[in-house]
């Protein structure tokens, strides 16, 4: 064999060993992990802890028991262990011990390397190691993936499959909210839905209250407080099928049940919305209209007490 030829080999092995060294630093990553016990039933607290240097991630959640297959949670004592956590994204191979059902060890994840593919073919790319890594950690199975696609949704990517997965927008929870009366394709949307709460029964209850709310409607109840049970409350006081918007601002200004009985008590049965508000914004209390009635104001409207704080008197 001539020096040529030599050099030829030589080079083609290093680029093969290289090839490989690459692609198990891209396929394998490893760390500690830790169980603790959970409050929720049938679930344990599994964290993930990888602190290599200028790379550090620490993910804690409740897993279902059933995930660990083969390790007993109520056997007491020490115990070691080995198991293994499978996803369609990869493997989480881990060893340690466990002492009454709490422990520690180290992890080895191993990737998939067809998953990248198969999700290509659904659609969902740019999938690179740390992606791949946080669709194992929260489990983005192909199936979900599918169920999802076949949603029709927009704006859906790899990304926002993942939040889907992290904030628990399933294809149930799609659908519980459509069979409510909504059509939501906004994967943004659905994703501050689940964030804020807004769940099939608000939903159901404020269209069976007449109401035809939009999602951003929604989202703003739920950040703010206007929860259906909140509006029966104003019912009772006399404020029924209010809109939306009013609902929305007397829970930013603090118009409330209680306000609003302490008023009918003080001789203001039923002020307008807006006036309510403009009592909430400029600061008439009720104690402020108790003290000016203690000095014989007795029938000054709605309007003449807001003027009277806006005046600065007290």
């Amino acid at each position: 064999m001539n020096l040529k030829r030599i050099i030829g080999l030589i080079l083609v092995i290093a680029g093969v060993i290289l090839g490989v060294a690459k692609a198990l630093g891209g396929e394998t990553q490893s760390g500690d992990w830790t169980i603790r016990r959970s409050d929720i039933p049938g679930r344990v607290e599994f964290s993930l802890m990888d602190s290599r240097v200028g790379h550090q991630f620490h993910h804690s959640s409740d897993w279902p028991a059933s995930d660990f297959s083969g390790l007993d949670f109520s056997k007491s004592g020490r115990q070691e262990v080995h198991f293994a956590i499978a996803r369609d994204a990869g493997k989480f191979e881990c060893e340690g011990f466990l002492q009454d059902g709490e422990g520690a060890g180290l992890f080895h994840f191993v990737a998939d390397q067809k998953y990248p593919q198969e999700m290509k073919a659904l659609g969902f790319e740019r999938i690179d190691g740390d992606k791949q890594w946080a669709m194992a950690i929260h489990d983005v199975s192909l199936k979900f993936a599918r169920d999802i696609k076949a949603e029709n949704l927009q704006g859906l990517d790899t990304d926002k499959l993942i939040a889907f997965k992290i904030h628990g927008v399933t294809p149930e929870f799609i659908s519980g909210i459509r069979s409510a009366g909504l059509n939501v394709l906004d994967c943004d949307k659905l994703i501050a839905f689940r964030i804020h709460g807004v769940s099939p029964e608000m939903v159901r209850s404020l269209k069976q209250a007449g109401y035809e709310p939009d999602a951003d409607k929604l989202i703003a109840m739920r950040i703010h407080g206007a929860t259906p049970e909140w509006v029966q409350q104003l019912k009772k006081q006399g404020y029924e099928h209010l809109d939306l918007d009013k609902l929305i601002a007397f829970r930013i200004h603090g118009v409330s049940p209680d306000f609003i009985g302490q008023l009918q008590k003080l001789g203001y049965p039923h002020p307008e919305p807006d006036q309510l508000i403009a009592m909430r914004i400029h600061g008439v209390t009720p104690d402020f209209i108790t003290g000016l009635q203690s000095r014989g104001m007795k029938n000054l409207t709605v309007d003449q007490l807001v003027s009277l704080r806006i005046h600065g008197i007290d």
